[in-house]
Parts: C-alpha cells; sequence; structure tokens
C-alpha cells in the first residue's frame, strides 16, 4: 500500500511541483513588475522636477507679466468709464435743467395766457353789459314811444 501511495503521489499528484512553478513565476513576476514601476516612478520624479525647475517659473514669470498688463489696461478702462459716466451725468443734469426751463416758460406762457383770457371775458362782460344797458334803454323808450302813440 505503502508502494500504491508513493506510486500514486509520483503519477497523479502533482502540486508540488506545481507550487514550486508558480512561486518561480510569482517571483519573477514581482521582480520584473518592481523594476518597471521603479522606472515609471523615476520618470515621474524626473518629470515632475523638470517642470518644477523650467516650466513653472516660466508660467508664473508669464502670469506677471500678462497679469500687471491686464491691470493696467483695467485701470484705463476703468478711468474711461469714470469719465463717460461723468459726461453722461452732466448730460442729463443739463437736459433735466433745459425741461426744467421749458416747463417754467410753459407755466409762464400759460399763466399769461389765462390773464388774458380773463382781461378779455372782462371786457366781452363790460360790452355785453352795456349793450344789455343800451338795449334796455332803447326798448324803454321804445315803449314811451309807444305809450305816446298808444293814446289814439
Amino acid at each position: 500500500l505503502t508502494d500504491v501511495g508513493e506510486i500514486y503521489s509520483r503519477l497523479l499528484d502533482h502540486r508540488p511541483v506545481i507550487q514550486g512553478e508558480i512561486r518561480y513565476f510569482i517571483k519573477e513576476f514581482e521582480e520584473k513588475r518592481g523594476l518597471r514601476e521603479l522606472r515609471v516612478l523615476e520618470n515621474l520624479q524626473s518629470s515632475i522636477s523638470e517642470r518644477t525647475q523650467h516650466v513653472l517659473p516660466k508660467c508664473e514669470q508669464a502670469m506677471d507679466d500678462n497679469l500687471n498688463e491686464v491691470f493696467k489696461r483695467l485701470q484705463v478702462a476703468n478711468a474711461r468709464m469714470q469719465r463717460l459716466q461723468e459726461k453722461e451725468h452732466e448730460e442729463r443734469k443739463l437736459q433735466a435743467d433745459k425741461l426744467l426751463a421749458r416747463e417754467e416758460k410753459h407755466v409762464a406762457h400759460w399763466e399769461e395766457f389765462m390773464r388774458e383770457q380773463q382781461k378779455k371775458r372782462a371786457e366781452v362782460d363790460e360790452e355785453h353789459r352795456k349793450a344789455v344797458e343800451r338795449l334796455k334803454e332803447q326798448y324803454s323808450e321804445m315803449e314811451k314811444e309807444l305809450a305816446k302813440y298808444g293814446s289814439f
């Protein structure tokens, strides 16, 4: 029986051999992978140091130069806008003053027109009163005249 177990284990049980192959494969894979990852990390480090030493300062300088230029332009634009706003404010004030003057002129004309109308109405009323008075006198005289002829 022991011979059968040994024969069985040699012929059919391949676990020790397979486990050895698996350990060898894992060892080789990890070594190669470790070296590949190490190279990738070294490349990343050199790329980062390159950017830190050369690219970043250039970008900062360009940004500073451009921001200063933009700031100056914004200051000029702001000054122009303030001048435009002042001119617009002055123009509005001038227009408002003109409108107020025109309104005052219209009010003065209207008041003058109304005084003239009152004066004309008073004149017409006076003429009407005088005409009524004349007519009353005329009719009164005509009645007297008729009264003289009415006695026939």
